[in-house]
This record gives structure tokens, sequence and C-alpha cells, in this order.
């Protein structure tokens, strides 16, 4: 007999501080313990749920090997005081893992494989590099040219994107500082206190002078990527990072980072037995490829795909939180998808805020859910471009 598709509600999304990489806040923090962080404070936001009636956790990933492999969604979940019951799962795909993992654990709800779960993401670009520690690429992708791109680096495949969709220097500098002013206008206003969960800082120091160690512990608890310094005269004067003659930089690109985030996702009859108000419901997901030497377009195949499954047109869509993978793709997305500037990334995106990689997707998902509630707005789209060409898209609803 077949089961009636059932709907899937966010109820707690969490999120840490995000550090920047490689020498940032995080950079002796363990990635697994950021994500067992997030993983019982998103459980204890839902009061009267207990962490054994979790069905499963769903981690998203992109660099999942070294301090972060071993699947890590199990280590991490045992680690955070979880009943060994709990099964855990990390799944991977590249910049948009942890939006898969969101639309993964929706989807087991509405088939009525589960009652509660929960969906996150975790990153250290300060211990995994990007593209791992071991990089080796099959050699017929450089045999065929139809596939060489997929060994472009990601900031080539921003030049390529600038040169395609007409993205100028200046456009792009404009942007990323928009970015970092938005960005330092929420942490201002606190628009980011809800979704954060501080996280406490230990270390042990040597003191020279009593020959002891010393424990320090602070608690952090916003991001470190915002500069309040940021202009448009200081971006200017940067170099290309990528080509001789290219307009992307450092500066106009997302930062290397850590942190980690979590979602725990009910059905109604959960809602019901827990007596938890939920802040969102699940509406739809799309995936799409694109060729990889512009792989930052992806978001122009997935927005579209999600919203005709959402049932929803663009100009009803409140806030769509757009990776900034880089200004340059970014701004295409926009354009080509005509989206009103004014509703995306209205708190800054990644080329301020930072850009974990695999735990993006949470993260923004977090700050997209609790910004919908507290601006009283409905719909929002959480997007983002993938390596190797492909583009993901989130549909959610505000409660």
């Amino acid at each position: 007999m077949e089961r009636p598709i059932q709907d899937a509600y966010i109820v707690a999304a969490v999120r840490t501080p995000v550090g920047k990489a490689p020498r940032g806040m995080f950079r002796h923090v363990r990635p697994d313990d950021l994500l067992a962080h997030v993983l019982k404070a998103a459980v204890a936001r839902c009061a009267g749920l207990d962490a054994a009636a979790v069905e499963d956790v769903i981690v998203g990933c992109a660099m999942p090997e070294a301090e972060q492999g071993l699947n890590v969604a199990r280590i991490a979940l045992l680690l955070a005081g979880f009943p060994d019951s709990v099964p855990g799962m990390t799944v991977n795909r590249f910049c948009s893992s942890s939006l898969e993992a969101i639309a993964l654990a929706a989807n087991r709800i509405r088939a009525g494989e589960a009652e509660v779960a929960i969906a996150a993401g975790t990153e250290s670009m300060s211990m995994v590099p990007m593209g791992g520690n071991k990089p080796s690429l099959n050699p017929e992708i450089f045999a065929q040219s139809e596939h060489v791109a997929i060994a472009y680096g990601m900031g080539i495949t921003a030049e390529k994107v600038a040169q395609q969709f007409h993205v100028s220097r200046e456009d792009q500098d404009r942007f990323a500082t928009e970015s970092h002013h938005r960005a330092m206008q929420a942490i201002d206003a606190g628009e980011f206190e809800q979704e954060i969960e501080p996280f406490r800082m230990t270390a042990h120091v040597p003191d020279i002078a009593t020959g002891r160690i010393a424990l320090n512990e602070r608690v952090v608890a916003t991001d470190q990527g915002p500069r309040r310094d940021t202009s448009l005269q200081a971006l200017a004067q940067l170099k290309p990072a990528f080509a001789l003659n290219g307009t992307v930089t450092a500066g106009n690109s997302s930062q290397m980072s850590d942190g980690a985030g979590a979602l725990v996702l009910m059905s109604e009859a959960a809602l019901r037995r827990y007596g938890v108000a939920p802040i969102a419901r699940w509406l739809a997901y799309g995936v799409a490829g694109v060729p990889p030497e512009i792989m930052g377009v992806g978001p122009i195949k997935a927005v579209p795909l999600a919203l005709q499954r959402a049932g929803l047109s663009v100009d009803r869509i409140d806030w769509v939180e757009l990776n900034e993978a880089f200004a340059a793709q970014s701004l295409a997305v926009i354009r080509e998808l005509r989206l009103d500037p004014l509703r995306v990334n209205p708190l800054g995106g990644a080329i301020a805020l930072g850009h974990p990689l695999g735990a993006t997707g949470a993260i923004r998902a977090a700050t997209l859910l609790h910004g919908l509630r507290r601006r009283q707005q409905q719909y929002g789209v959480v997007t983002m471009c993938v390596g190797t060409g492909m583009g993901a898209a989130g549909v959610f609803e505000a409660m």
C-alpha cells in the first residue's frame, strides 16, 4: 500500500560562528568537535526531544577525510552524547553537501521512513585542504578535451564566468564591498545571534615565569571574516589571483573557512508528539549540471527547477541565500535569474562571512530561516554552485 507524502518541518537551526582558515580561531579545533557542538545544541533547542528519538543524522562534508573522515556523522553524534542506537551518514556533493543532507533528511520524513532526523554539515579548511590531502585526478580527464575543465581550479572557472557573462572587475569589487558592509551591519544589529551557538575555546599555554601550564578559555560567538574597513578603493588595489590579466582576486572571492551547522527536521506527527512549534516547512529541492568550466552558474539551472517543484515563481521569493563562491558567478546568477539584489544575501554572503565548503548549506539555511521569521517573510531559497559543474537549490517556507 502506498504511503501518502507527508510534510517535513524544520524545528531548529543552529550554527557555529565561522572562523577564517587556515590561521583563524578554529585552526586547532577539530571539525568533528564543531559538528558535535551543533548536534547537541540543535537537540537542546527542541524542548521535550530526547536524542534517542533521532532516527538518522545526515551530515554533509566536501572533503571527508583525515580529521573529518571515517564517517564523521556517526563519530560526531557519539561525541555529542547521542545513544549508540542513533545512526549517522556522511554525504558529499562538494559545496552543496549539507544542503543535500537537508534534502535527504526531508525526503526520509516525506516518505514516511523517519519522524525525526538531523541534517548537518561540517568542514575544517584549516585541517583538510581544498581537494583533500592527496588529490588524484583520472588521467583520462586530461586526454579528453571535453573533460579537461574538471581539472580547472575554481578561480579559473570564475574567470571564465566573468568573461562569458560580461562581469567587470569593478562590478565584482563593488559586490564584494557590499557583502562586507551588509555583514558588518548585521553583526552590529545582532541579526546572527539567534542562529549562532557560541563555542567555548580552550588552550593550554605554558607560563615560563612559573613553569606551569595555564588553561585559557574564551567563548567565540561572532563570525571572523567580515571586515569593517573593506572599501572599493582597497579591493581595487589587489592583483588578480588566478589569471595574469584576470579580474578575480582574493578580495572578490569567498574566504576559506571552518564551521558547522545543524537542523532538526520532524514530521507533523512528531511535532504533536513532542509539542514543538516548527520554524519552517521544506518545500522542494533541485540539483542540475552545467559545463565544468563555468561551474559557478549552476544555480541558474537549479533554482528554476526547485521553484517549479515548489509551485512558486521567482517573484514570490522574499530572501535568497546565494552562496558567494565568487562575486563573478554571483552576479551572473543574479542577472540571469533576474533576482532582486536587495533580496539576495541581505546580511552579506560568503565573501564576507566565509565558505566552509560542505557546511555552508546548513549554515546559510540557519541564516535564512531565522531571518525569514524575524522579518515576517514567507519564502526563501538557499542555493550554490558546485565544483565540477553543478548547482543546487532548496526552497523553504517560514511558519
